[in-house]
């Protein structure tokens, strides 16, 4: 077995952490966030905006310091098998729900059962699939007990796995991974979310929640490493408004932007050049397509017509402003475990107007006379996607495709997909969860939630299954990559920029670290006067 524990770690990051934010009086963060949470049970959230609710007020096993990198949690250290099928977590003594229960190992145990039982009908289960037993449990053909999860005793927990997962650690810093207090969730039902009842164990606690103003939160006293959290309040506030959080920041009403308008990068760029941090981030901004039974969207053809027409560069250059950079694969570059030269779409380096040609040629192949096919763009509130999609509908114009725009309100938008809402082309986004190409892959598996075009390919899943139990690591990238030729041919999702993450920080703001996953707990904060 091979043994690792950062103990020696945490207690210097806690250091750190302490030294940078001690404070006399009550120190206060208002968080700029890009919507709403649809809710504040984990097992229900898929969002990044409601990841970063739930990192505030919860900890898993592991979490991501300021660097993003995978760090002790609950578990202050763990074991795992030499053929990489087991994981054995040992959890610290100190740990505590906001209630001062102690954090133990059960509690883990009933998350990971409730969220892969199929009455929950968690959007996120089939993330934990590695797990043992997983998907049998989550489709109904075993019982929760019967998942590869087990409470060994109060302060141990082991997970039984159904193949090695390079990626499994990092799986863990995310929310579908959370503990939960199982007496105040058995008790209150779909209220144990509600303030004044919630329990967590991260270093803040709720406070309040009024949507489409803030969340509140306050430093939970009974959190084991309260001491070292420099900052005693944080208020979310969402802004589905890039530019109004930009006025909030300039007026010093908000400390932390988490995106920005895109079409004021070049005022940014000279009034706050030291405030608006761009980096490089793991995820593709894509366009699934669907569109209804019968409908000309339904060929491949159209669609490849589609995506040869799109001015990838133009979009990144003048309506992202140089933030976004153009995209020709779903699994974003730099991403470990893939090939050394992952698929891509083939006619990146061709001239437009010859794109065009053949977009047209396809467009006659499938029988789509010029002005007969009209298209409609859905995206979620935001000046940035109204722009990209605008864009877009004149790009159209000229292959003979007419469109219209359909912006639809932030907060409900990816529920709306999720369940099967009809659509003709939307814009949807895919952070990476941890850095694998299964991660971008897995969305378009037959059954999942996040397969918004509910596109269907027997050869596709097969080769992500046989991926999924390929235990030598360079034949597994080598199924994926075949996987993602297949889905960029048949384009049921059109990717068309790799992220950057953008974001306004005050210079008051301390501790806070640019990196790939774009993940900044409040807990590793602080605010100079």
């Amino acid at each position: 077995m091979t043994l690792f524990s950062l103990r020696a770690g945490a207690c210097a990051l806690a250091l750190m952490a302490g030294t940078a934010g001690m404070a006399a009086a009550q120190v206060t963060i208002v968080r700029g966030n890009d919507t709403d949470p649809a809710t504040l049970d984990h097992h229900l959230t898929s969002t990044v905006a409601e990841s970063r609710i739930m990192n505030d007020l919860y900890e898993g096993l592991v979490v991501q310091d300021a660097q993003a990198k995978v760090v002790p949690g609950v578990a202050e250290s763990w074991e795992i098998s030499e053929d990489g099928l087991t994981y054995t977590f040992k959890l610290r003594d100190d740990a505590k729900w906001s209630n001062g229960d102690p954090v133990v190992a059960e509690d883990f145990v009933f998350a990971l059962r409730r969220i892969m039982t199929p009455a929950t009908a968690a959007i996120y289960a089939n993330i934990l699939y590695p797990i043992a037993n997983a998907e049998a449990v989550a489709t109904g053909g075993k019982q929760p007990e019967e998942l590869g999860v087990e409470a060994v005793d109060e302060h141990t927990l082991k997970f039984t796995l159904n193949a090695p997962t390079p990626y499994f650690l990092e799986l863990l810093t995310h929310q579908s991974s959370l503990p939960m207090h199982r007496a105040t969730v058995e008790a209150e039902g779909s209220n144990f979310t509600k303030p004044g009842v919630m329990v967590t164990n991260g270093a803040y606690k709720l406070v309040s929640f009024a949507p489409n103003d803030r969340i509140v939160m306050e430093k939970n006293e009974h959190f084991h490493d309260a001491a070292n959290v420099a900052i005693d309040r944080v208020e979310w506030v969402p802004f589905e408004d890039r530019s109004a959080c930009l006025r909030r920041f300039e007026a010093d009403e908000v400390q932390m932007c988490t995106d920005v308008p895109a079409e004021q990068m070049a005022y940014m760029r000279e009034n706050l050049k030291d405030e608006l941090h761009v980096a490089p981030y793991l995820g593709t901004y894509y366009l699934p397509v669907k569109g209804a039974d019968g409908s000309p969207l339904k060929d491949k053809r159209v669609r490849q017509a589609i995506s040869m027409v799109l001015d990838r560069d133009f979009i990144a250059e003048e309506v992202w402003q140089e933030t976004m950079l153009p995209g020709y694969s779903m699994v974003p570059p730099g991403i470990s475990n893939y090939v050394e030269t992952p698929p891509a779409l083939d006619y990146a380096d061709e001239d437009l107007l010859d794109r065009e040609d053949k977009a047209k040629a396809l467009l006659e192949e499938a029988g789509v006379a010029e002005g007969s096919l009209t298209v409609q763009l859905s995206y979620n509130s935001s000046e940035n996607h109204r722009n990209t999609m605008t864009a877009i509908a004149d790009m159209l114009k000229n292959i003979g495709i007419n469109a219209t725009l359909n912006e639809m309100e932030g907060t409900n938008y990816f529920n709306y997909l999720k369940e099967g809402g009809a659509f003709d082309i939307v814009r949807a986004g895919w952070i990476g969860d941890y850095s694998d190409p299964q991660n971008f892959l897995f969305l378009f598996e037959g059954g999942v939630p996040f397969n918004y075009p509910r596109w269907e390919n027997a050869d596709y899943d097969a080769l992500m299954d046989k991926a999924a139990v390929t235990q030598d690591l360079g034949q597994r990238a080598q199924i994926m990559a075949d996987a993602e030729t297949i889905l960029l041919d048949e384009v049921p999702a059109i990717p068309l920029l790799t992220y950057s993450s953008r974001a306004l920080v005050s210079g008051k703001v301390q501790g806070y670290e640019d990196n790939l996953p774009d993940v900044h707990l409040t807990r590793w904060l602080s605010l100079a006067e």
